[in-house]
């Protein structure tokens, strides 16, 4: 059986770190390294931060994203959505890394930090960032 701890945010930046604070501890919680909880916070805010600037944040429907972690005994499954613009994923490329934009990267760096990335988006209807970290087995 899981658990599970859904967070209503306002799209807004400052509450970013009150999203990884709490993520933070629910990792703890699971049983996570810190490495495993730095990546976890860094993939959280990066979902976040896309969500407010390309999502719900600049969306008439609702301003607030949500966030919904799901607590196993061997992973940590967290999705982040919101009710926005949404965004065509075909047109999604992963950054040249001989030519770094200062944007563009959330997507990659989220995918490069956790285990498992299901990200979906339909346009006027939302996106959805669904990520997934198991524990390490000790050996």
């Amino acid at each position: 059986m899981s658990d599970v701890i859904k967070l209503i945010v306002p799209g807004k930046p400052e509450y970013v770190g009150t999203v990884r604070l709490t993520v933070s501890s629910v990792a703890n919680k699971v049983g996570f390294d810190i490495e495993a909880i730095e990546d976890i916070k860094v993939a959280v805010s990066e979902a976040c931060s896309n969500i407010i600037c390309h999502g719900g944040a600049s969306s008439e429907k609702n301003n607030d994203y949500y966030v919904i972690c799901t607590i196993s005994e061997d992973s940590l499954e967290i999705v982040v959505e919101d009710e926005g613009a949404g965004f065509h994923l075909e047109n999604y490329t992963a950054p040249d890394m001989e030519a770094l934009n200062e944007g563009g990267m959330g997507i990659f760096i989220i995918r490069a930090l956790m285990d498992e990335v299901v990200v979906n988006s339909v346009i006027n209807q939302g996106t959805c960032i669904r990520m997934k970290k198991y524990k390490k087995s000790e050996a």
